[in-house]
């Protein structure tokens, strides 16, 4: 439920709301708007007596959260989320986000390489992955521990925030240690031990819809993420599975608006996992800038078909500055920037 405050309640009235509410084991989410303040209320309503916590000081109303994820609801939050990621970068604002980079740390001197072009290209989130999950154990499973550390180091070297994923609850606290952004794969958006894990931390987390799951679930997945704690979340729309087969998957833009309407939290659209093909990445990032994302994740690589991991899907150098012209215009044409 949400306890909407008075437009002249007082910081003491709203402590005093959310104490009563804790105190029955309640979890409270204070949202501060800049006339009211509403207070999201997440527990067993037959604990509590409405019209007692209506009676107190500064409470204007209550009101019911019907949909099932409560905290990821725009029936909590009306206003846009925007998300702070650090080194002057947000998420959700007037200005996209773009993550780009390779999709695997393979090297010291080829991470770092790749990251000064996309910086140069205009890309403000370095993206790559240390963990790597792959279809086939015997593949490339990534540079681990070795592999945060180089992208720490470039993300320091270009004040550029990073972007890597986590596979295992194990091992969040050391991804953690070094990411700006942890991402939760596609595989792993129903894994809830490893939700609940980075639900603890205060990283923002890049939540990847998964293989072939209804936007529904995943605000579900997101809101187990939030209920830990953690609302600094992010959405990414990467294509789901269908019984098409001339793409990777199929890119879901319908996902965009639709789920701009159903939450506050911020969209991204991952073109390159949605196609599986370079040739399709440009046209796809164009459609979900045009829907409305707030952002895209690129893979870019110099020899795609020398990559450790997704050559097929990533783009070279040029194309990936031509596509980054192409994307400004469409910004700027739904009054935004890159």
């Amino acid at each position: 439920m949400i306890i909407i405050m008075l437009d002249n309640a007082a910081q003491s009235e709203i402590a005093a709301v959310e104490e009563k509410l804790t105190s029955i084991g309640f979890q409270t989410h204070p949202i501060y708007g800049e006339k009211k303040t509403v207070i999201g209320a997440i527990g067993d309503k037959r604990q509590i007596s409405m019209s007692e916590v209506l009676m107190m000081p500064g409470v204007e109303n209550i009101v019911p959260i019907m949909r099932p994820y409560k905290l990821a609801s725009k029936e909590l939050k009306q206003e846009k989320s925007v998300i702070e990621i650090g080194h002057g970068v947000t998420i959700g604002g007037e200005k996209l986000a773009v993550f780009a980079g390779p999709c695997a740390v393979e090297s010291r001197e080829h991470f770092l390489k790749m990251a000064r072009i996309v910086k140069a290209a205009g890309a403000n989130i370095l993206r790559g992955g240390a963990f790597k999950p792959r279809t086939s154990p015997y593949a490339f499973g990534g540079l681990e521990g070795e592999g945060l550390k180089i992208m720490r180091e470039a993300g320091d070297e270009l004040d550029m925030p990073i972007c890597t994923e986590v596979m295992d609850t194990r091992d969040v606290d050391l991804v953690a240690e070094y990411a700006d952004i942890i991402q939760i794969g596609a595989r792993n958006m129903q894994n809830f031990k490893l939700l609940r894990e980075v639900g603890r931390h205060n990283k923002p987390i890049f939540l990847k819809r998964g293989l072939a799951s209804t936007i529904d679930e995943w605000l579900m997945a997101a809101e187990y993420i939030m209920s830990e704690g953690n609302d600094n979340v992010i959405l990414c729309e990467r294509g789901i599975r269908t019984y098409e087969n001339s793409t990777r998957n199929t890119f879901d833009v319908s996902a965009i608006p639709v789920t701009q309407e159903l939450t506050h939290l911020p969209i991204v659209a991952d073109p390159s996992h949605a196609t599986g093909n370079y040739r399709y990445v440009a046209a796809v990032a164009r459609a979900g800038v045009a829907a409305g994302a707030d952002g895209v994740m690129i893979e870019v690589h110099d020899c795609p078909k020398c990559a450790a991991s997704d050559g097929p899907q990533s783009l070279k150098p040029e194309r990936f500055e031509a596509l980054m012209k192409e994307l400004r215009g469409i910004a700027a044409a739904i009054g935004r920037t890159i």
